[in-house]
């Protein structure tokens, strides 16, 4: 039975007829078609989606949604509509029992429409117990059924109008009644259900809408709407975000790439596992004779690991690559739709042409070409969305794979690389895979493209194609080169970018050392020199830039020209028409996209997979065996901590640092270890706590582990938090703590008590705070073993006797615990209970004090040289003593300050009140305000500023800008004019089967390209030439500008926010802005030529541009509003992630031993999320304007086509051509203009940034112009001040006050007192690092404070407390500005008792010395200071005397040296220890910022005052 006769018995009503649909001016189909197919497809469709996604549902449930109206409405609906084709179905059986005659389609059709009815009733009511709130196979279910019952409906009514007589009122009644029902049901479909009970969004606070979308709002990605209102009201903040999606969040992305990570791992390692007894394995094993069977067993267990390299790949797919196919979907079906523009272009053309045909068609096409581009802009959309989801997740999982990796990797894996290159891996590459994912597609979907475009090519103008292809084929080559170059340009442009940061953030860390030398000019000529190197390279990438942009806008035009010049030239008969020409153009456009794409996708997969193996690598470092220690539980062995046989390493390959150890420690002693410097007491430690590989013997540890390490470690976070250290607040043992570590007088002194802000290392702490917090969050978690590592070194005396008696002593807070301290203060070891002596990683003795001396061994000798050094600590005044290895790179604040009152980070120099009536007074004073340090990056609001474009325009030069804009213009003047010219020669009347002049055509053709391809080179030198330009500019006056700021500024500004301008606002001035520009303009001007071309063609289109100009507006304003706070928010909230890791990473062992390691990787994710919270909306942001962008653009298009339809008797089918063929370009130049604008004013607040350090405070003038010093001032070195006094800020009280000294020429003058008496604050005076208050200072009679800052600085000299050297040759250390001769520079060093040391180094004095100086030992760091003050020899010498453990024998050569060599001069010395004070000829003693006593040591001692007690004190009376 044929399907015509399966719609009416006898053959009348046939399936389909040409002549009634197609060439008819009113078209309809045939009643069977529409009783078959158009009742059919909405059936089939359900029926073949309903099974996969019934399988979806169930295993995606969300909990069950309650019963509602809606849904009520839905169902009922829906039986409605079962009913009515049951009705139908009956009808007809009724109808032939009545005996007419009933084609099978009228049964057939209805029932089977009603079991689909019936079907899709069932799926609304599982949808809603699987808690589905809206659908969109039900939505677009409803809509096919709606499109195909509109046909039948429309020619329902025609026939009733044309020939009532034929109508059946029983089945007209019953398909309106459907149709209204269809219509009702798409609404409902259109809205969303509420959620289901116990769903995330229930019990969030800010839930984000996507999951409760509706299905339209969700392809529309409307549902962000809210948020933009939001945003474009007022400026968005933290917490306007969402919280992130649950499958988004670190704890459930990370847990499954690890996951598969670690099966990755496993996979590798297995095949060794069956090979490892293999019998060829153990004949060898035999042969190495006399060999124990245990270690050959380790030497094949150690072949176990290494069969191959796990795949990260692998597991990134298996993690993400189910999610990530479905783009792949979207993307084909967008591949495809893509060449349905030009299709339809084709068609309208040929309508225009053919005067015959009937008007509707025009009209289907344009409507056509509107539902074809709409629906590619929605798939396209949906594409991103789920790339850059995809991408989100990835980065999610690597930050915290990295980091969670990071926790647990050996020492010896750590060292290999630094925690720079780890922080990269989560920076940089995590990035890179983020950004390749977007693209990642093209690798098969440029082909694809490629291909598609070829054919419709050669079916438009046959073979002549492969001369334009040719073209095209050579372009690649030539952009591949470029690129090859461009990468090796990068290189040597990130060498010099990170030897500038790195040299910048020396400065930084050293400023205070470069402005007490005067060494500022000095250091900017460094950095200008490599930023100058920086700028050659960049000119070159420039000048190859500008060939690429060449190619690539010339490209599309080059390969037309070489397409139609062959097709006309080939054979006469060849002409090209308007349907040729512009079909050809369209495609052209089409190809150039995958074509520039292709050698841009590969090179970021090159980079992605460097990212790839550096990631694999860390990821595959050795881990630390948990095993190595033993924790029994509690049992009957008396001891607590027992190494049997012990030998120890840093990696498995090293000889053994420790060996032979055997100890056992009962429980509740204390034990005391004590040995030379590198003996291996901190590495005893590090074995107990399972830092070190362990070789043999084992280690077992009973109870809970407490750790101090040397060297404290402080978290950027509050001082209480740093004590409780993630445990429970207990007040009262809390402040016990407190008090026993002797914090309690610095809190008093701390702005904001125990809520001060600490800064990143700690910098607002001085090294005895920082210690002594790191001890009290050791007390506070209460453990059952304590290991201390040296936490005494770093205080004073009393303070350390202190926190002995009260801490760690018989006597202390931790009696009855196990207590292992390593210590070199001599006076705690009588009262230990048994003492380790090691000496090379051996412990030679054990036992206590009494035994030990009695036995004349080692200890005995080591007493012996340890107790002369033992008087003169305990010699020491009070002030905190900087510890030595806590500070070889010190914060800012640590770089001079004895204390934390000399300087506190925040700049505030109070001083202890200790009045009882001030008491309540200061309490007030400590406000919150007071408690933050940094001021922290802050996200800047609302729109950017006219005036910072304008800077920009100024730094570039007016008329290097005015140039490059006519230039752009030129450039796009050619090419309009260029594709008219080509319109006017497709309307050239044919003669004989050929167009006469084309020569003539072709020739301007080719001229007005080429004269386009000129402005485009010259527009894209220029703008990069002027983009230098500026960046050269910028930077120069922020260095100048920063260096030129007082030390206040940089205690109150992070130094990575400064780094930061120097690096990533820089490298974004240097080569983001500049590019950004190029497009920017170059979309401009695209859409206003665009616009240009499509009034010229249809006029009419006049009355459509403005309105959808406005909409288009207020939707890129409306976007770039909350786009722009997103991106703030976003970038602001992204730093915390790596700071905490960087921190993490300096911490690792305390985290370990403290078993912390859960808390930190929680935190972390947080971090991470909080992060993502920021960056999920910008990514839906985009889309949502991608989607209406697209939608003008759309409509650009129709109206164009639309308009040409209704003019189509007027138009020549050329300007039809170029005006589509235009409007077809159109959406996308459009996309990218608010991208690119978007991104110009979002990368422009780079200007911003760096400008804003030039409105800073800034110091005095450095050099005065008429300058009136005598050349060899000062002469006598007489100081003289006058009632003198200074605050450290506005708002602070004074430091030091009314202070008045006379000081002769060449006396010597100690000055002494309490920590935060003022000591520093006077020397700071002296070299006007802070300005007086009140009063001022004379040397010789002149002024300070009327002398240029270099002027007075560099004739007097400082030996700063600690030794800060920079990276670069010993020379540049001692004589920046090379302005002494080699026999100088080798004499100061012979003086110093350097010049032996010198002249064994391979180098001699163009020795390298490393970030920090860290190459040489302290000692001599200190005497390269000592030999900086020799080679400057000037009248006044400031002595800020070290107080740490600088051994003794440089301690003395220094003072000796000073003795001898500045006998004439005069010399001002901070002094801590008052012994190398006695035989100065004064002494200068503070308190509280007023000056005491000021007399010779012998005076003052015989008043018994201040000096007297200090004396007494220090044991020197």
């Amino acid at each position: 039975m044929g399907i015509d006769s399966f719609c009416s018995l006898d053959g009348s009503d046939p399936f389909w007829d040409w002549n009634r649909t197609w060439q008819t001016h009113n078209p309809d189909l045939t009643p069977c078609f529409q009783n078959t197919l158009l009742v059919w497809i909405p059936c089939l469709y359900l029926w073949l989606f309903a099974p996969f996604y019934i399988l979806y549902i169930k295993s995606h449930d969300r909990g069950y949604i309650c019963m509602t109206h809606f849904n009520r409405a839905k169902t009922v609906i829906g039986f409605t509509l079962w009913l009515i084709c049951w009705t139908d179905v009956f009808y007809s059986f009724w109808e032939r029992s009545c005996g007419a005659t009933i084609a099978p389609v009228y049964l057939v059709s209805p029932t089977m429409l009603g079991i689909t009815m019936l079907l899709a009733t069932f799926l609304i009511q599982y949808e809603r117990m699987k808690g589905v709130q809206s659908s969109g196979v039900m939505l677009n279910f409803w809509l096919i059924a709606i499109v195909c019952a509109t046909v039948t409906f429309r020619s329902k009514i025609l026939l009733a109008l044309n020939e009532p007589a034929s109508v059946d009122v029983f089945k007209y009644t019953t398909f309106y009644i459907y149709y209204t029902m269809l219509l009702i049901s798409l609404i409902l479909a259109c809205f969303s259900d509420q959620p289901p009970l116990f769903s995330q969004a229930v019990k969030d606070s800010n839930p984000c809408p996507e999951l409760g979308a509706s299905f339209l709002s969700k392809i529309t990605f409307w549902w962000i709407t809210g948020l933009m209102v939001k945003g474009y009201k007022r400026p968005l903040e933290e917490k306007d975000l969402w919280s992130l999606n649950v499958e988004d969040k670190s704890q459930r992305v990370v847990p499954q790439l690890v996951r598969r990570w670690d099966q990755e791992c496993n996979k590798v390692k297995r095949p060794v596992d069956k090979t490892l007894y293999s019998p060829k394995r153990a004949a060898r094993g035999e042969k190495k004779d006399g060999q124990p069977i245990e270690e050959s067993e380790i030497l094949l267990a150690k072949t176990f690991l290494k069969t191959g390299d796990p795949s990260l790949f692998c597991a990134l797919c298996r993690t993400f690559g189910p999610y990530f196919l479905v783009s792949s979907l979207y993307k084909i079906i967008h591949d495809v739709l893509m060449f349905v523009g030009p299709e339809i272009l084709r068609l309208l053309i040929q309508f225009v042409n053919d005067s015959s045909a009937p008007t509707w068609l025009g009209y289907f096409y344009t409507t056509l070409l509107f539902v074809c581009t709409c629906f590619q802009t929605l798939i396209l959309q949906k594409y991103f969305h789920v790339c850059f989801v995809t991408g989100m997740r990835l980065r999610t999982a690597i930050v915290g794979a990295v980091y969670r990796k990071a926790l647990v990797i050996t020492n010896a894996a750590r060292r290999t690389s630094t925690v720079g290159e780890i922080v990269n891996l989560m920076s940089v590459d995590a990035q890179r895979f983020m950004d390749l994912i977007t693209y990642i597609n093209m690798i098969w979907s440029a082909p694809l493209q490629v291909v598609l475009a070829l054919y419709f090519l050669w079916q438009n103008l046959g073979p002549s194609v492969l001369a334009g292809v040719a073209v095209m084929v050579l372009m690649v080559p030539i952009n591949a080169v470029i690129a090859m170059k461009t990468k090796t340009y990068q290189v040597a442009q990130m060498k010099s970018k990170d030897n500038r940061i790195k040299l910048m953030n020396e400065v930084l860390n050293g400023i205070k050392v470069l402005k007490l030398y005067a060494w500022e000019l000095a250091f900017k000529d460094k950095v200008s020199a490599i930023r100058e190197s920086e700028l050659q390279v960049l000119k070159k990438t420039a000048y190859l830039g500008a060939v690429s942009t060449f190619t690539w806008v010339c490209a599309p035009f080059l390969v037309a020209l070489s397409t139609f010049a062959v097709y006309v030239l080939v054979d006469e008969h060849n002409i090209l028409d308007a349907q040729k020409a512009f079909v050809s153009l369209a495609l052209f456009n089409i190809l150039r996209f995958p074509l520039n794409m292709l050698p841009m996708v590969i090179s970021s997969m090159v980079q992605a997979s460097v990212s790839l193996k550096r990631l694999r690598v860390f990821l595959s470092h050795e881990e630390l065996d948990e095993d190595s220690v033993d924790r029994p539980a509690i049992t009957g062995s008396p001891d607590c901590i027992r190494i049997a046989d012990g030998a120890f390493s840093w990696s498995k390959g090293d000889p053994p640092t420790l060996k032979r150890i055997n100890v056992r420690i009962p429980e509740g002693a204390l034990v005391a270890v004590v040995g030379h410097v590198g003996s291996g007491k901190s590495s005893l430690l590090s074995a107990l706590l399972g830092e070190m590989e362990k070789q043999e013997g084992n280690v077992s540890i009973k109870g809970s582990v407490a750790y101090v390490p040397q060297q404290a470690w402080i978290q950027n976070a509050t001082l209480k938090d740093n004590i409780l250290f993630g445990r429970e607040t207990k007040e009262s043992w809390y402040q016990k703590v407190v008090e026993a570590c002797a914090l309690l007088p610095d809190l008093e002194v701390l702005p904001g008590g125990d809520d001060t802000e600490i800064g990143e290392k700690g910098v607002n702490l001085s090294g005895g705070q920082k210690q002594r917090v790191s001890v009290a969050r050791a007390v506070y978690c209460n453990c059952a073993v304590y290991l201390l590592d040296d936490p005494l070194s770093a205080v004073d005396a009393h303070v350390g006797k202190h926190i002995f008696e009260k801490v760690i002593g018989p006597q202390g807070l931790l009696q009855g615990r196990t207590r292992v301290l390593v210590t070199h203060g001599l006076s705690f070891l009588p009262q230990a209970d048994l003492i380790l002596v090691m000496v090379d990683g051996e412990i030679t003795e054990m036992g206590s004090y009494a035994e030990l001396l009695s036995r004349q061994g080692a200890f005995a000798e080591f007493l012996h040289i340890y107790s002369n050094k033992e008087q003169e600590e305990e010699s020491s005044s009070g002030g905190d003593a900087v510890p030595r290895k806590g500070l070889e790179n010190g914060g800012p604040a640590a770089l001079l300050g004895e204390s934390l009152n000399s300087l506190n980070a925040a700049g505030t120099g109070k001083t202890p009140k200790t009045e009882p009536n001030d008491a309540d007074a200061a309490k007030k004073t400590k406000s919150a305000e007071s408690a933050r340090l940094t001021e922290a990056d802050k996200a800047k609001t609302g729109r950017v500023k006219l005036s910072v474009f304008w800077e920009y325009m100024k730094a570039i030069g007016m008329p290097l800008s005015i140039f490059s804009i006519f230039l752009f213009f030129c450039h796009h003047l050619s090419s309009l004019a260029s594709n008219y010219w080509l319109s006017l020669w497709t309307d050239d009347p044919v003669i004989n089967n050929t167009q006469p002049n084309r020569e003539m055509r072709l020739g301007v053709y080719g001229g007005l390209g080429l004269s386009q391809g000129i402005a485009v080179f010259c527009y894209s030198v220029s703008v990069s030439i002027g983009g230098i330009l500026a960046s050269r500019y910028l930077h120069q006056t922020m260095l100048y500008n920063v260096l030129r700021s007082p030390m206040s500024f940089f205690e109150r500004t992070p130094s990575g926010n400064l780094v930061n301008r120097f690096a990533k606002e820089t490298d974004t001035i240097d080569s983001a802005i500049p590019s950004i520009i190029k497009m920017f303009m170059g979309s401009l001007f695209n859409v206003l030529g665009s616009c240009a071309v499509i009034l010229i063609a249809t006029p009419l289109v006049t009355a459509i541009i403005p309105p959808l100009g406005l909409l288009y507006f207020f939707v890129q304003r409306f976007y770039v509003a909350s786009s722009r706070q997103l991106k703030r928010l976003e970038s602001v909230s992204r730093s915390p992630v790596y700071t905490h890791f960087s921190e993490t990473l300096l911490g690792t062992s305390v985290i370990r031993a403290f078993g912390e390691q859960q808390r930190f990787i929680r935190e972390s994710d947080g971090r991470v999320d909080h992060n993502q919270k920021a960056y999920f909306p910008s990514i839906v942001a985009n889309r949502w304007l991608a989607v209406r962008l697209e939608f003008v653009g759309n409509c650009i298009v129709t109206f164009a086509a639309l308009f040409a339809v209704m003019a189509r008797d007027s138009l020549s089918p050329g300007i039809m051509g170029l005006s589509i063929s235009y409007a077809l370009q159109v959406t996308a130049s459009l996309n990218w203009l608010v991208r690119m604008s978007s991104e110009l004013e979002t990368n422009i607040v780079a200007v911003e940034r760096v400008k804003e350090y030039g409105d800073t405070e800034k110091e005095a003038e450095w050099r005065l112009e008429n300058s009136t010093l005598p050349a060899g001032w000062p002469t006598v070195g007489h100081i003289e001040i006058r009632n003198f006094g200074l605050r450290y800020r506005e708002d602070l009280e004074l430091a030091i006050c009314d202070i008045s000294v006379n000081i002769e020429g060449g006396e010597k003058v100690g000055i002494v007192g309490r920590t935060g008496a003022g000591k520093s604050s006077l020397t700071l005076g002296l070299f006007r690092i802070i300005e007086a208050a009140q009063g001022e200072m004379y040397i010789d009679g002149v002024n300070i404070a009327e002398l240029g800052l270099h002027e007075l600085r560099s004739r007097i000299t400082i030996i700063p407390q600690d030794p800060v050297l920079f990276s670069g040759s010993l020379r540049m250390n001692l004589d920046p500005f090379d302005g002494y001769t080699d026999e100088e520079v080798w004499r100061s060093l012979e003086l110093a008792h350097l010049k032996n040391f010198v002249s064994g180094l391979p180098d001699k004095l163009n020795h390298e010395c490393s970030e920090g100086g860290e190459n040489l030992s302290l000692g001599q760091r200190q005497l390269v200071c000592l030999a900086r003050a020799l080679l400057r020899k000037t009248k006044i010498l400031v002595l800020d005397e070290a107080t740490a453990a600088v051994d003794l024998e440089t301690d003395n050569l220094i003072q000796s040296t000073i003795r001898t060599q500045f006998e004439d001069c005069t010399v001002l010395t901070i002094a801590h220890r008052l012994n190398t004070i006695m035989d100065y000829t004064r002494v200068l003693v503070l308190d509280k910022g007023k000056m005491a006593e000021f007399d010779s040591p012998s005076n003052l001692i015989a008043k018994k005052g201040i000096f007297y007690k200090m004396a007494k004190d220090s044991g020197l009376v």
